[in-house]
């Protein structure tokens, strides 16, 4: 066999597997967990989508959500 023809046949397989692998996968690999996947997610197409003038409000929940699950802050 050609070994252009193998390189190539290599490439294919390697781009069409790492096409399969969705944005969820990847961020489950970087150690997210679904929650904060779906959150990541959520908040990503609501600012693609224009946001609102609630974002600073959102931002302050979200950096209180933080503090609370690193234990920084109690309820």
């Amino acid at each position: 066999m050609n070994p252009h023809t193998q390189l190539e046949e290599q490439f294919e397989t390697t781009r069409e597997s790492e096409a399969t692998l969705t944005e969820e996968d990847i961020l489950a690999q970087w150690g997210f967990t679904s929650e904060e996947i779906a959150s990541l997610l959520w908040l990503r197409r609501w600012y693609q989508h224009g946001g609102s003038d609630r974002a600073v409000i959102v931002r302050y929940l979200e950096f209180l959500r933080l503090l609370v699950r690193a234990g920084d802050l109690e309820l």
